[in-house]
């Protein structure tokens, strides 16, 4: 079996650092959907815009590992106990394959680009290659009774975040929800718990760094990056 990439999916994501762990957890960050030429017909997209939600199938493009192995350690549980790589969503699976819902927010034509999907709520890095699109169908793909594993129990971690208020001015009104909710999540490396380390994150051109202490992150930089001005 050989896949098809149907497209690529442009994000703020320059790196991977940052990017939420699962889609949805940031409902503001948006992604649009390129589609490749021999897919830039409107009737490959009939009756999508019908559905509020989409199923992406995309690869992890930037998962450079020649062996998968049977097991992995969940970032959220520390990084020491290790789990079924079947239990998990870790990148490192024996086919690097993703999956996310993701709000679909509209579609559009453009004249160079063909149809262009706009969605909300993604994981991606920006450039990801896609695979395929599905209809999210809340009737069956919806279980409000399912039992969530081990991920149901470290759900609900995050942090509090603190930011000057000369930091938040830099970064634009419409995205800075988005800054913040993304900081929320606790980017780092779930291992390392250094209070003097500067961690930094690029977001929609923007460079943010910070450092957590016991539950608080507070942001002690914020820098345009290059590419944005």
């Amino acid at each position: 079996m050989e896949l098809q990439e149907i497209g690529h999916i442009y994000t703020d994501f320059s790196e991977k650092f940052g990017i939420p762990r699962q889609s949805g957890l940031v409902k503001g960050l948006k992604g649009r959907i390129v589609l490749k030429p021999e897919f830039r017909n409107t009737e490959i997209l009939r009756g999508l815009d019908g559905y509020s939600y989409l199923w992406i199938i995309w690869g992890f493009s930037e998962v450079k590992r020649e062996h998968w192995s049977a097991t992995v350690a969940p970032p959220r549980l520390g990084g020491k106990r290790k789990m079924g790589v079947f239990a998990t969503r870790s990148p490192f699976r024996p086919n690097p394959i993703g999956l996310s819902s993701v709000k679909l927010e509209c579609i559009t034509w453009d004249d160079t680009l063909g149809p262009v999907i706009d969605v909300s709520g993604i994981d991606m890095l920006d450039g990801t290659p896609i695979y395929d699109l599905k209809p999210y169908l809340p009737h069956v793909d919806s279980h409000p009774d399912a039992r969530g594993g081990f991920a149901a129990d470290v759900k609900a971690h995050t942090l509090s975040v603190c930011i000057a208020d000369k930091f938040l001015q830099i970064i634009e009104p419409e995205e800075r929800d988005n800054v913040i909710q993304l900081l929320e999540q606790d980017p780092r490396t779930a291992f390392i718990h250094d209070e003097e380390r500067i961690w930094g994150i690029r977001y929609h051109g923007y460079n943010i760094r910070f450092q957590v202490c016991d539950d608080t992150l507070t942001v002690v930089e914020v820098m345009i990056c290059e590419s944005k001005v």
